[in-house]
């Protein structure tokens, strides 16, 4: 009887084999940040939110200029100006720059606010192309690269990956 089970346990285990091997040929890894480096979209972004907030960043650096023209003008000029004059100039300045600062943290709140709303926004597409992948090649396991000591080349997806978002752009 011992001989029967251990020969139907030895002959399931060589069963098995083969359906583990086949398992492991459906865990892939995909190196998001290479994805999102490579993406088609990323351009279309970066474009869209130079001309949203390209009059705002063109008034910021303005005023940055404006801002370091009066403060060389103060060192450059101080020698020859009163000191009704120095004050004034003194109080400009420091307008200036209160104003500079408030705006340019505006901008960069509301820039850094946009940026994440479109990263977001692939995000999403990315994780949708991944999905739809993981289905038509029918992977049962998708890793990201960073979270695996090592992985082939040949379990890598990510060109598969950036290949369907071109295709659907």
């Amino acid at each position: 009887m011992k001989k029967v089970v251990n020969s139907a346990l030895l002959i399931l285990s060589m069963l098995a084999v083969p359906f583990a091997a086949n398992a492991a040929d459906k865990i892939v890894v995909v190196d998001m940040q290479k994805v999102f480096e490579q993406l088609p979209q990323r351009e279309t972004v970066a474009q869209a939110i130079n001309a949203e907030f390209g009059d705002r960043i063109a008034e910021v650096q303005k005023m940055q200029d404006d801002l370091r023209a009066d403060m060389e003008k103060q060192q450059r000029d101080a020698a020859l100006m009163n000191d009704k004059q120095k004050t004034d100039l003194a109080r400009q300045i420091e307008g200036a720059q209160a104003d500079l600062q408030l705006k340019g943290k505006a901008l960069d709140e509301d820039l850094r606010r946009r940026q994440g709303e479109e990263q977001n926004k692939l995000l999403m597409q990315v994780q949708q192309a991944i999905n739809a992948l993981a289905e038509k090649e029918q992977y049962d396991l998708i890793i990201q690269r960073g979270a695996v000591v090592f992985a082939s080349e040949k379990t890598d997806i990510s060109d598969k990956v950036v290949e369907a978002l071109s295709k659907g752009k």
